[in-house]
């Protein structure tokens, strides 16, 4: 990997991942094009940030709106008393374990979690709340949102019609 040394390891790195961010599927030969390497040391390249735990994933970005699939995704603000012995790590551990919970996060503010679930139903949603959450002894309260509409996603546009874009000037 000769272009992958020192300072420039790192620039080729963030370029790389700012591209894939955005569209990991983007060809393999139009990316090494793109940032001016062979595509084996792009495969490398990627191995190895796989292999470091950088990427963690692929995913792609469903507008479920668009679908027959009922989904109702709710955010979560959970308040916690830590038991001795135990952070923070220990209880989100444990939360990242339920098959519903899609994300959960560590914020700043008047909570100390974010969980982010997707169920079916709303009852769903108050089922996991009031019989698993809540349960847990280190849960002092929770916070329930719901997404009511998805403007933006990802850093994708999910609005219905894309002609109905208002020009944002700076």
């Amino acid at each position: 990997m000769r272009y992958f040394v020192g300072k420039v390891k790192n620039k080729m790195r963030d370029e790389l991942l700012a591209i894939i961010e955005k569209n990991s599927r983007i060809d393999l030969k139009e990316l090494a094009i793109i940032l001016g390497v062979e595509e084996i040391d792009v495969v490398n390249e990627l191995a190895a940030l796989e292999s470091e735990g950088i990427i963690c994933g692929y995913h792609t970005l469903i507008n479920w709106e668009k679908t027959d699939v009922e989904k109702v995704t709710a955010l979560i603000e959970v308040r916690l008393t830590l038991q001795r012995g135990q952070g923070f790590d220990t209880i989100a551990d444990r939360i990242k374990k339920y098959p519903e919970v899609r994300s959960v996060y560590l914020i700043s503010g008047g909570y100390d979690l974010m969980v982010i679930l997707e169920e079916k139903t709303l009852r769903q949603v108050a089922t996991f709340v009031s019989d698993k959450l809540s349960t847990l002894d280190q849960v002092l309260s929770t916070a329930t949102h719901f997404v009511l509409k998805k403007y933006k996603d990802h850093g994708t546009n999910m609005s219905e019609d894309p002609d109905e874009r208002e020009m944002i000037t700076p």
